[in-house]
């Protein structure tokens, strides 16, 4: 994903450093809701069903706030860039090519555009997360609050965005030992339609406090099940084409676990996220044989480590795509929170280039428009039918 940018001063929030929360069974002053489980501390907001905060204690038993967004509830819905911080992009995540799509009743179907502006187009050519009105634009409702749960609810009325048909979801966040769970259940009511969802977190393992490694190419990433990435064009639009990942190229994370900086010192780091980017802004493909439980150890689709603080994070989903996005667009303007980093007293600390890693679980992307994939099943849904179901468990460890 990309982003534009704006000056720090933009963001700046008068808010205080966060004081230790409690759980009082509702959302304290700033508008966050707070779950607490053993070696796990988490906050989550209405506004996008978006994860806020997340404290994991690193190997020298400092609290981290690992997982990027804003002080202040309030602020996510006035923030001009609207990164997605934390939240559950939909009714349908990532890219659809032209803003288009056709369901086998033979209509086509126009979505609202809003990447990639063109004189023609100045929309933009293509819809990125559900449209410039999509879910994690909009405020959940809470309809169940626990000291170590939270289930928010939406309903996306028929043709918001251009999308065919009500969606009711709900999203289901819960803590248990050092695990967050998170279940995202959409079902159709009305009309025949494509739904596919996402959670969109922003991940330091380091809480933006490693001073001689501000960035996170030293975090050591792993996809154990994916040597297979979906091949893009210059803007990220899907061309159909399944690239392989040969062992030590620059998209191999599955042969073995690398820091991701090690990429950029390998042939076609340049424009692997796209026309003039260098990074990562990719989706492998999650390849395990049938039948299996996702929620096996063995199982597991990605894990994430930082040797400075010790944290690592694992992930298990229902899911049979992954993408990484290293933050190829941030510049130093998007502030960090009062929670994280150094305590330098100024408050006006912001995430550099390469600052952070987005890691997504979801389905082949686009793949509404490319019927020769199958994921027809996974990504179109109709009322009367199974619902759509994600899952995805993310559980961490603290190495010495």
């Amino acid at each position: 994903m990309r982003l534009s940018l704006l000056p720090l001063g933009a963001f700046l929030l008068a808010t205080p450093t966060l004081s230790a929360p409690s759980f009082t069974g509702e959302p304290d002053s700033s508008g966050k809701y707070w779950l607490f489980a053993p070696g796990i501390t988490a906050s989550f907001i209405p506004y996008g069903a978006s994860i806020s905060n997340l404290f994991i204690t690193d190997k020298n038993g400092i609290d981290r706030d690992i997982v990027l967004g804003f002080d202040n509830a309030t602020y996510y819905s006035v923030d001009p860039v609207h990164p997605h911080f934390g939240g559950v992009p939909g009714r349908y995540a990532n890219r659809i090519k032209n803003s288009t799509f056709t369901l086998d009743d033979g209509e086509d179907y126009h979505i609202r555009p809003n990447e990639n502006p063109t004189a023609a187009h100045p929309a933009g050519v293509n819809t990125l997360h559900g449209g410039p009105d999509g879910w994690d634009h909009r405020n959940f409702t809470v309809v169940s609050y626990t000291k170590s749960s939270i289930t928010f609810s939406l309903v996306d009325p028929d043709g918001k965005e251009g999308f065919p048909g009500e969606v009711i979801s709900y999203i289901t966040y819960t803590l248990s030992n050092r695990t967050w769970d998170a279940k995202m259940v959409a079902i159709p009511t009305t009309k025949k339609t494509p739904i596919m969802l996402s959670s969109h977190t922003y991940w330091n393992l380091d809480g933006f406090a490693n001073t001689e490694a501000p960035t996170a190419l030293n975090h050591t990433f792993y996809l154990p099940f994916s040597g297979q990435t979906v091949a893009v064009d210059s803007i990220l639009i899907p061309t159909g084409e399944i690239s392989p990942a040969p062992k030590g190229s620059v998209n191999d994370f599955w042969s073995a676990p690398r820091q991701i900086g090690e990429g950029f010192s390998l042939e076609g780091i340049e424009g692997n996220c796209g026309g003039g980017c260098t990074g990562y802004d990719n989706c492998w493909l999650v390849n395990r044989n049938y039948p299996y439980d996702w929620r096996s150890e063995d199982k597991m689709v990605a894990s994430l480590a930082s040797e400075w603080s010790g944290i690592k994070l694992e992930i298990w989903s229902d899911q049979e795509a992954f993408q990484m996005y290293s933050c190829n667009g941030m510049n130093g303007s998007m502030p960090i929170k009062a929670t994280q980093g150094r305590d330098d007293g100024t408050g006006s600390r912001g995430v550099e280039k390469y600052g952070c890693v987005v890691l997504e679980v979801q389905d082949w992307i686009d793949g509404i428009n490319h019927p020769e994939w199958g994921r027809g099943p996974k990504q179109i849904f109709e009322p009367g039918g199974d619902p759509y179901v994600l899952q995805v468990r993310h559980r961490f460890s603290v190495d010495a």
